[in-house]
């Protein structure tokens, strides 16, 4: 019997935590290489990258993707490069907003389908965040979400949809999808956990975990974010309902209460559980394969491989 194959994402950085809250944070393009090349090493074939300015400042700007982009495939690096385009609370990415309220800037956000990564994430939500004693605004409309998605089966850029709670999947992303913005399989995040700092965002549990794959569109692979401690318990339910996995610092800061992780500590560990599940990381080639890249059309992004 073949083993399953486990696509395995790193979040390397985020667009949120900084160095103060763990040093081993990468921020930094050479340092988010450095970082990624070990954790693909590990056994990781997806990276889901953040970009930062010098300051640590979270941006969208193309120049810095493209370095970390460069840098990583430098490397020899195989692994699917996925930038973000939900960006970060501070930085480039926030403007103020009329009455003491804040917004993570629109025109930010979109440039980061411009780096020339072959996934980009996609935010099809509006959510209210609250960070550092800020009220920060993400506003996606569908009429966003819509460009968001049309930008990219422009640029040959497979989404990753990004969803908090069961709604997100129900409505946006699957009107999206039905609209013809993606082709099958489909490649879903579900993010759980974040619901103190994420209005409308889930708590982690199995039930919830559960309501939300029974609702993803057919011809849908999923992957978990488990916020903060819930990470480790998000990913091996995950992986025992036939999903995948995600680790990084920019969803977990510890490895365990008390003991701050680094990003090739949570590979390692992932890897170690899937295997001991009976299971097998997929390759790059393999994850690949298993999401339909690279994405059929005349566009081609210049970091995609097959």
């Amino acid at each position: 019997m073949t083993q399953r194959k486990v696509i395995v994402t790193i979040a390397p950085t985020g667009g949120m935590a900084h160095k103060s809250q763990n040093p081993h944070l990468p921020t930094q393009p050479g340092e988010i290489a450095d970082d990624v090349q070990r954790c693909w090493n590990a056994g990781a074939s997806v990276v889901a990258i953040h970009a930062r300015r010098p300051d640590d400042g979270a941006t969208c700007n193309v120049d810095i993707y493209r370095d970390i982009n460069t840098r990583i495939r430098a490397k020899g690096c195989d692994i699917v490069l996925n930038n973000s385009t939900g960006g970060g609370v501070h930085g480039d990415m926030v403007k103020p907003l009329p009455g003491g309220r804040w917004e993570i800037d629109w025109g930010e956000r979109i440039k980061g389908m411009d780096a020339g990564a072959e996934m980009c994430t996609l935010d099809a939500t509006t959510l209210n965040l609250s960070f550092d004693g800020r009220e920060i605004l993400m506003d996606t409309p569908l009429s966003k979400g819509r460009e968001l998605a049309a930008g990219m089966k422009a640029r040959g850029i497979k989404p990753e949809w990004e969803v908090f709670s069961p709604t997100h999947i129900l409505q946006d992303t699957t009107t999206l999808i039905e609209e013809g913005h993606d082709e099958g399989p489909h490649f879903i995040n579900l993010v759980l956990n974040v619901h103190r700092a994420f209005q409308n965002a889930m708590p982690y549990s199995p039930r919830h975990l559960q309501m939300m794959v029974d609702t993803l569109p057919k011809n849908s692979l999923f992957c978990v974010s488990g916020i903060g401690p819930s990470q480790l318990e998000a990913n091996v339910a995950a992986l025992l309902l036939g999903g995948h996995a995600r680790v990084g610092l920019e969803d977990n800061l510890y490895f365990r209460q008390g003991e701050l992780a680094t990003n090739v500590q949570l590979t390692e560990r992932i890897v170690r559980i899937i295997r001991e599940l009976d299971m097998e990381p997929a390759t790059p080639a393999e994850a690949r394969a298993l999401m339909g890249l690279p994405r059929a059309g005349s566009a081609r992004p210049a970091f995609a491989l097959d």
